[in-house]
């Protein structure tokens, strides 16, 4: 039985905890047994308040010899307030003995504040990204994946990417086909691979209130179109300079790099859920090249096409 230390603190987010805790649990019935053992843990023990006011009852900080993997959950509590220094000791104790240390969503800025992501790629959610790259320089953030994996050390996006990062973990733990079946139980459509982009943050940056929301709609439904910055401008109804500094500055990533993650998007959908060929899939979502769109797929999600056609039938 492997034995998880769920580290919580006040104004956790609930569904960071919730969500792998019930992968895990779910992965043990699965195998008929108890294959997990979930310890829910804090500096300050009993209940736990989490940002949305419901609580969840931890225990002490326990002997770090018996741990086998370390989960820290995100919400507010990491950025807005400074941790324990107990709190942080124990997390590097934990980490010299644990088999894997993980994180979910800000729950990375705690690793980060103990020394645990020193010199390793890790992740956070995408609004929080630029964020730990400021405070810890020494990190080689990667803003756009759903987790990354970095030697035993494991950092994912925000909320329901912590189902991904549990499903990875129990893949990894108990084999792939009880993953499958865990992510069947949690009405997961299908498993997301790590490199998969976090696709939400572009909606989310353009909607509701921003001004670019409509745009990017727009250009959603005219992905097989050229869509270069000066149509994308004229559209916006401003000129092609001040539209790419305007666009940048709200979003976060340029127009071009914007353009290619929603046809990323599309063709993903199109390559896992239909059956049409490489080739027009690529002419449906704008690449025009199977070529370009294959080397696309390489640096977004570290496959190319045919791979996650086969990965989402297995």
């Amino acid at each position: 039985m492997r034995t998880i230390a769920v580290v919580l603190f006040p104004d956790f987010q609930l569904l960071d905890a919730a969500g792998p805790i019930a992968a895990f649990e779910l992965a043990g019935r699965e195998m008929d047994e108890q294959a997990y053992r979930i310890r829910a843990v804090a500096h300050s023990p009993g209940p736990v308040a989490s940002s949305s006011g419901v609580a969840l009852t931890a225990e002490p900080l326990p002997e770090t010899r018996g741990v086998d993997s370390l989960l820290v959950v995100g919400g507010r509590g990491p950025r807005k307030t400074e941790p324990h220094m107990e709190l942080l000791a124990w997390l590097r104790e934990a980490a010299a003995t644990a088999r894997r240390v993980t994180s979910v969503c800000t729950g990375a800025f705690l690793l980060a504040a103990a020394g645990l992501l020193d010199g390793r790629n890790a992740t956070t959610h995408w609004r929080y990204a630029a964020s730990l790259a400021r405070q810890y320089p020494s990190i080689r953030v990667e803003p756009d994946r759903i987790f990354v994996r970095d030697g035993d050390v494991w950092t994912s996006a925000g909320i329901t990417a912590g189902i991904d990062l549990a499903l990875a973990l129990i893949a990894e733990d108990l084999g792939e086909p009880i993953a499958k079946r865990t992510a069947q139980r949690l009405v997961v459509h299908h498993r997301r691979p790590g490199g998969q982009s976090q696709f939400s943050a572009l909606l989310e940056l353009g909607q509701p209130n921003g001004r670019f929301g409509g745009l990017l709609s727009w250009a959603q439904e005219r992905l097989h179109e050229p869509l270069p910055v000066d149509r994308l401008a004229d559209r916006a109804a401003m000129s092609p300079r001040h539209f790419a500094r305007a666009f940048t500055a709200e979003t976060g990533t340029t127009p071009a790099k914007a353009i290619e993650r929603l046809r990323l998007e599309a063709a993903r959908n199109y390559v896992e859920e239909g059956s049409e060929p490489i080739d027009r899939i690529a002419a449906q979502s704008g690449f025009g090249d199977p070529e370009r769109m294959r080397r696309a797929f390489i640096r977004a999600f570290g496959q190319p096409p045919q791979a996650l056609r086969r990965a989402a039938r297995a």
